[in-house]
């Protein structure tokens, strides 16, 4: 604590005044109009960084909940103290995007203000801005994903336990508004907007306010730029991918060398929170196995020993990369070691997660499932846990394992996700060779830890379940469950392709697009992921060209030769 108060330098004085007024007004034994007063009065003004230190020291004094339900007032204790940033950042800096997201979606709001002004109520509109809130999740997962791992790195990590929960809200705000549009509850969903617009532009203001002016002052130009490197994994909201961002003076050497990379891990960043002994002991194990740290590249061709055979080290890392199944996992201290990165990957990861306290991967109402787990994995109570996700079109397994040595000492967690939906619909033998749908087999018959079910559903206890990611782009993406109309058409039946056309309904005119746009650009061999089945309504084609970063216009005369021609 001593450490995160002299890198945001945090005046002693100012700060005990924060911190007291703070808790008298949480033990009712302040007013918000005196409290108000005594800090106007002690203090003037108090800059975003004093207010979230103050807030991250009432730790084991406040539970998080109570914090949480007082958060508004809290902040109503400082109005006309807090001081406003003007949230000005370098341009392509991961902060100046999430800023460029905000003043995004705060358009498509009001927009949305001006159709709930509207005498008559036309549906499409509402489509349209749904088309972009339903984006949101993208900036939410980013957040979680990449900045909360940071900051946390740097000891702040209650506000964004705190700032998640917000986040959640805002999530399933959106999406429930949605599903009334989609179902024609008409005036349920009117009465629902005002709220949903209401918690988006309030966690906004708090991200504003609070959240992005602690960040810049807490973390350094080499985690910005490891940042972005990562963040376009994940994607963005309604705005165009931005390039990387980039610091003179610092290249890939010096973000590698701030404790970057992880066998099978996206990108260049990582864990970024290792110590220097811990680095140096490393170096001189793996020189040993594996060839010199400091005097070239590992060997890559060192045959190791493993458990039943020999294998480079190239080799371990493949195998992991052409896994069937996504793995993670988190070693006996909780913090999560590995995930798999595969092609297929269900949710989308970022190698930030790396050395992360594995509950400070879930939302609050996530965290007693996590802890529940490994608490009965660790004694030896339990050895498994498994969950499944069961919808139109998608079943997900996961699988939960002790991992335990020889001795039977409890060494961590292993997580196993599969999407088990073509193996769901398999029905009597296969046995003679076949390449149908890329199986090889034959047809002689015919042919997070989170609560499943609930708004996180499926994360994984080691990196975010989307949620959860906590939700990744998450399993609870909403999604329009009536049967798409087909492609419109012109005069001369010629289909038409646009931007906001979206993927289902190109899936649904060819089934054979997504082979076909995988072979212009292997970028989107995502789209093979089985989060597709859950997205491909909501995708439009300027979404995914944006996430494949290619220009949306080569793409739509690129589909409509193709989808024509067939």
């Amino acid at each position: 604590m001593n450490e995160l108060k002299q890198q945001l330098e945090i005046n002693n004085e100012r700060y005990r005044v924060i911190v007291s007024v703070k808790e008298e007004y949480l033990d009712g034994k302040l007013s918000l109009v005196e409290g108000n007063r005594i800090l106007k009065e002690k203090l003037g003004t108090c800059t975003p960084d004093e207010f979230a230190f103050a807030e991250q020291s009432l730790k084991g004094v406040y539970k998080d909940e109570e914090i949480l339900d007082k958060m508004d007032d809290l902040l109503a204790l400082f109005d006309g103290i807090l001081v406003r940033t003007n949230n000005v950042y370098p341009e392509n800096h991961p902060l100046w995007v999430y800023v460029e997201e905000i003043n995004a979606v705060e358009k498509v709001a009001i927009e949305a203000d001006e159709l709930l002004k509207q005498d008559k109520f036309i549906k499409n509109p509402w489509l349209g801005v749904f088309d972009n809130l339903a984006q949101w999740r993208i900036h939410l997962s980013r957040k979680q994903n990449q900045l909360y791992p940071m900051l946390e790195d740097h000891g702040f990590d209650r506000p964004t336990r705190i700032m998640w929960t917000f986040d959640d809200g805002v999530r399933d705000a959106i999406s429930t508004s949605y599903a009334l549009l989609r179902e024609d509850k008409l005036s349920e969903f009117i009465a629902s907007m005002p709220e949903t617009l209401e918690k988006l532009r309030d966690l906004n203001a708090k991200e504003l306010e609070v959240l992005y002016p602690t960040a810049v002052k807490l973390l350094s130009d080499e985690e910005f730029v490891r940042m972005s490197a990562s963040d376009h994994e994940i994607g963005y909201a309604i705005i165009s991918a931005p390039p990387v961002y980039v610091v003179e003076g610092v290249n890939d050497d010096d973000v590698t060398a701030n404790g970057c990379g992880a066998i099978g891990g996206e990108g260049t960043a990582g864990t970024g929170n290792v110590s220097n002994a811990f680095l140096q002991d490393l170096a001189g194990l793996l020189s040993k196995y594996v060839g010199p740290i400091n005097g070239g590249e590992p060997a890559k061709d060192q045959v190791l020993d493993v458990a039943t055979g020999k294998l480079t080290l190239e080799q371990i890392n493949l195998l992991f990369r052409h896994l069937p199944v996504d793995l993670s996992y988190v070693d006996e201290n909780e913090l999560v070691a590995f995930y798999s990165d595969t092609p297929h990957r269900i949710f989308p990861r970022s190698a930030n997660v790396i050395g992360r306290e594995v509950r400070n991967c879930h939302p609050a109402k996530s965290v007693h499932v996590v802890e529940e787990i490994i608490e009965k994995f660790r004694s030896g109570e339990q050895s498994q846990a498994e969950f499944w996700i069961n919808k139109p079109g998608l079943f997900i397994y996961v699988l939960y394992t002790a991992v335990r040595d020889d001795n039977g000492t409890f060494r961590g967690v292993l997580e196993m996700m599969q999407d088990c939906t073509h193996i769901r619909e398999l029905t009597g033998s296969q046995t003679l060779l076949t390449w149908d749908k890329g199986y090889v087999g034959d047809n002689s018959g015919e042919s997070s830890i989170v609560n499943v079910g609930d708004s996180q559903a499926a994360g994984d206890i080691g990196a975010t379940a989307n949620s959860g990611t906590q939700d990744g782009i998450g399993i609870n993406t909403v999604v329009e469950e009536s049967d798409d109309e087909p492609l419109a058409t012109d005069v001369n039946g010629t289909f038409t392709v646009d931007e906001k056309t979206t993927l289902s309904k190109l899936i649904k005119q060819s089934p054979e697009i997504v082979d076909y746009l995988i072979s212009l650009n292997p970028k989107f061999e995502k789209l093979k992921s089985p989060m597709v089945k859950i997205m491909a309504k909501v995708a439009t084609v300027e979404m995914i060209a944006q996430r494949a970063d290619v220009d949306v216009h080569d793409l739509i005369r690129n589909i409509d030769g193709f989808i024509n021609k067939k």
